[in-house]
């Protein structure tokens, strides 16, 4: 369809919501107006959240998210999508089988666990994942615990995140961006197609409140593809995004604060 000159790149999020506003489809969405482009959602499950873990979840059915990506997609158009917490094998082959005709570039955040390590995909969804999700993805984005999850590849240093990639690729996605921050020393990530490789490296910074920075992190990505970066150039900047974020990082109840995704648009309030 034909895009009015002025209108922003329509970036799509397919995710769950975190009441508390860190992570999931509030963080995707405020990325992506900081990164600007214009955020669209698919609501797959509420969660009661706060900044101390997930109290509840409660998916939605898999005719509510058709009949939302249907809404989306066949009135607006999208120009590239991000998956987030799909929570059952269900809802992951309903959102699979909409994102395989789409045509547009695909990130895939195979959610597994929150920050506080609530379990937020069902154990007998990652067999859909791996033979269902991961194909249809542009680039996937699993860390480490995801890795093993899926794979069976546990990375105790940077020479496992090769092994790690390439377990990744062998599930069918274009790129793996394999995320090292849960190793020691620099938050260093490897992303490949299996013939490339890109190493991103950033500082580890001293901050605890990090919530949220999986999604941050992928609809970045995502909100580069849209506005039509290759991939190496969108997951470069959406690094770079990501890691200003993280460092402007700021407390928020009682536990684990979110990252700051409005820190290269506004001053920090006194």
């Amino acid at each position: 369809m034909a895009i009015p000159q002025g209108t922003p790149p329509r970036v799509l999020t397919i995710a769950g919501s975190d009441s508390g506003g860190g992570a999931g489809i509030q963080a995707d969405l405020k990325t992506m107006l900081a990164l600007g482009t214009h955020g669209m959602s698919v609501l797959t499950a509420v969660t009661a959240q706060n900044s101390l873990g997930v109290q509840g979840v409660w998916e939605l059915p898999a005719d509510a998210v058709r009949a939302q990506f249907r809404a989306v997609v066949d009135d607006i158009g999208v120009a590239a999508v991000k998956t987030g917490m799909l929570a059952t094998a269900e809802l992951v082959e309903t959102v699979a089988a909409l994102l395989g005709p789409l045509g547009v570039p695909v990130v895939v955040d195979p959610v597994g666990v929150s920050k506080h390590g609530d379990p937020l995909l069902a154990t007998d969804a990652l067999d859909a994942v791996r033979t269902r999700l991961l194909p249809v993805a542009t680039v996937a984005t699993p860390n480490l615990p995801e890795v093993a999850q899926l794979t069976g590849v546990t990375v105790r240093d940077e020479d496992d995140l090769r092994r790690a990639a390439e377990a990744v690729l062998a599930h069918g996605p274009r790129w793996a961006l394999v995320k090292g921050g849960h190793l020691p020393g620099d938050a260093t990530d490897l992303l490949t197609d299996g013939t490339t490789e890109h190493w991103l490296r950033a500082p580890r910074l001293d901050n605890r409140h990090t919530h949220g920075t999986g999604c941050t992190y992928a609809s970045a990505i995502a909100a580069r593809l849209a506005v039509g970066d290759e991939v190496p150039e969108a997951v470069a900047a959406a690094k770079e995004y990501v890691t200003g974020a993280i460092r402007a990082g700021f407390p928020l109840g009682a536990g684990i604060g979110p990252v700051h995704h409005g820190h290269a648009l506004a001053p920090r309030p006194r």
